[in-house]
């Protein structure tokens, strides 16, 4: 019988201090993991012993690094990355869907594999996040990438214009889902839908016509697979598929859709990782490299990125030039002209910009007004963008000192986020209730909090928050909602 291999095990000391730093105890933090599973439907059962081991060196599998480092995250108020806690893998694996491929052809392998590890649920492609310069070097490759060749293909089975038009129309279908719903009940569809049918018809046989409309298709999937993971809190993912959205808008020739992810969805999530200043070089790199290519309503859309990144800068002069540009355009957009994945943004998601901006700059009084316009234009289905601006315009009214409107704002969030799974919501609802905690004694207060305990909802903690959400330290104290207010045009409700 073959002598076993003895493992020799180092502790984990970057897991120790971290958890020093936030105060909590081993059967703390397994509290932590536990609940924040149960969150992303995973029925996890650690306790002090298991976060022992960790400490003592095991490794854990799955996604659980992941959840432990994000666990951290909320406790200690800011992004911690899986490689900070010790945790980080060494498998080359882990660099999947990091990269903005040079070629068409290892862009289609990269994202295909992106998404097979995803539907997989194998953590080497969710655990790690990157700092938000991993995101702004690809950018750059898209800035100054020439046109890919002739996308076509001679093999496999035939693919025509119906099969884009079912997976376009299988994207609005989950996208409408997802504003109703929150990602936490859609995204596991649409992860399977891009592994088992997306990938099949981009490895079959299509002109080039067919093959530039189904990248677009395909990009367009994949944003919305990234924004998903943003609202479920999985940001390294969300990394990787925003990336690989931007390529495969590359590869369909597509220069206002790259453009669009830039600004839509890669600066914001560049917000959540507390690095403003970034999210201004985005913006203008999809202003710079769309130039030509887009409307006026995706002009619009870019300098209200732009005034996002100067608000979070705490540049206001910057702040109100984008943002009048923002609204000169868009007043001047003629919507007829517009493609389809911009066709949400409107005057009231325009609105819902400019509240963050001045929610950013702590200029509640201006926040809330913008937040009403917003609320005035989103329809019904909105489910989602509409908790978030009630949210948004209930934690301005408590920063002015309006504590019964605001609770009575709050109030009306309560049964929107009871159907909701989401992660961004969350968010919201705990900064909110951490603005309204050195009111807790007012009357309207405590029947804010009995009304949300009584309701209970599924993935919203009944418990008064503790610990801001993450980058707050990186924010000023009225912008303590952490930045989620992004508009795309597959998930921007």
């Amino acid at each position: 019988m073959a002598a076993r291999l003895l493992v020799t095990r180092h502790p984990n000391e970057r897991l120790q201090e971290l958890m020093q730093e936030a105060g909590v105890s081993n059967a703390g933090l397994a509290r932590r993991i536990n609940l924040f599973g149960a969150e992303h439907g995973l029925d996890l059962r650690y306790d002090k012993t298991s976060v022992g081991r960790w400490i003592r060196g095991q490794q854990p599998r799955g996604q659980t690094p992941e959840i432990v480092a994000e666990a951290l995250s909320r406790k200690l108020g800011r992004t911690v990355s899986v490689e900070e806690i010790g945790m980080g893998s060494a498998n080359p694996g882990s660099d999947v869907g990091l990269h903005f491929a040079s070629t068409a052809q290892e862009a289609l392998e990269q994202v295909c594999e992106l998404w097979r590890n995803d539907a997989a649920e194998r953590g080497l492609v969710s655990g790690a996040t990157r700092p938000a310069s991993a995101l702004v070097e690809p950018s750059r490759d898209w800035l100054i990438s020439e046109p890919d060749p002739l996308i076509t293909r001679n093999s496999g089975p035939r693919v025509g214009a119906a099969d884009v038009t079912a997976v376009r129309s299988a994207t609005r279908a989950m996208a409408e889902l997802d504003h109703r719903f929150g990602s936490g009940h859609i995204r596991p569809v649409v992860v399977h839908y891009l592994d088992s049918v997306v990938s099949v018809l981009l490895a079959g046989f299509y002109s080039r016509t067919t093959g530039r409309q189904l990248y677009a298709a395909a990009a367009q999937l994949t944003e919305l697979a990234g924004y998903m993971a943003v609202d479920i809190g999985r940001l390294g993912l969300a990394q990787r598929y925003y990336i690989q959205a931007l390529r495969l808008a590359q590869a369909a020739d597509d220069r206002a859709y790259g453009g669009y992810v830039l600004a839509a969805g890669i600066s914001h999530l560049v917000a959540f990782l507390g690095s403003p200043r970034e999210i201004v070089q985005l913006a203008k790199v999809a202003q710079e490299g769309a130039r030509g290519h887009v409307t006026a309503t995706s002009r619009s859309l870019f300098y209200a990125a732009e005034a996002r990144g100067h608000a979070l800068l705490g540049d206001a002069r910057a702040c109100q030039l984008a943002a009048e540009k923002a609204v000169k355009t868009l007043a001047e957009a003629n919507k007829e002209e517009d493609p389809e994945w911009i066709s949400h943004f409107d005057k009231a998601y325009l609105a819902d910009e400019l509240a963050h901006c001045h929610h950013d700059l702590a200029q509640p009084k201006p926040a809330a007004e913008w937040a009403e316009r917003a609320l005035a234009g989103h329809p019904e289905t909105r489910v989602r963008r509409r908790a978030i601006d009630i949210l948004l315009l209930a934690t301005a009214q408590v920063s002015a000192r309006e504590v019964e409107q605001a609770c009575h704002t709050a109030v009306k969030a309560i049964d929107l986020l009871c159907g909701l799974r989401s992660n961004i919501c969350a968010e919201y609802l705990g900064a909110f209730r951490r603005r309204l905690e050195p009111y807790r004694l007012v009357s309207a207060a405590q029947e804010f909090e009995e009304r949300l305990q009584e309701r209970q909802c599924e993935g919203y903690p009944s418990a008064a928050p503790t610990s801001p959400p993450r980058a707050v330290a990186k924010r000023n104290d009225f912008a303590s909602a952490q930045v989620a207010g992004r508009v795309t045009g597959t998930a921007a409700q």
